[in-house]
């Protein structure tokens, strides 16, 4: 059976299509810094925003632990909520959420699933250990 292609038409906004050619860029390997003002974070919670912002801060290549991020973010007891936050995360993957871990190296939850998660961190240059957990070589915060 052949499937119908749908046809997108092409955006109006110069803005949408920039972001649209960045997600692209990434997704084929690309490192890529997305613009964070064309994003709407006044729609998220004032800690969600805080998360999201500190995560955005996390360079390619490089991990951070949700505990690391809920230090950083002047919560640090707030790990599990810091997971939380980025499950939830509207602006995946201008917000890179793929880059936090758990403290003891293994991936944690993601919403694409767990082998998309390695699949992004290996495409950044992330390396794992037999055992599936990261390499924490290059961490961040």
């Amino acid at each position: 059976m052949i499937e119908e292609m749908v046809l997108i038409p092409e955006p109006r906004d110069d803005s949408i299509r920039t972001l649209i050619a960045g997600i692209q860029s990434f997704l084929a390997g690309h490192d890529v810094q997305f613009d964070i003002g064309l994003l709407d974070l006044d729609r998220c919670p004032p800690f969600q925003r805080r998360v999201l912002l500190a995560e955005y801060g996390i360079p390619r290549g490089h991990v951070s632990t949700y505990g690391r991020i809920a230090r950083h973010i002047g919560s640090p007891r707030a790990s599990r909520a810091v997971g939380s936050a980025l499950a939830g995360n509207p602006f995946p993957p201008v917000i890179p959420c793929h880059r936090a871990l758990r403290s003891d190296g293994r991936l944690g939850g993601f919403q694409a699933g767990l082998a998309m998660k390695r699949r992004l961190l290996e495409m950044e240059g992330v390396r794992f250990r037999e055992d599936g957990r990261v390499l924490m070589e290059r961490v961040w915060y």
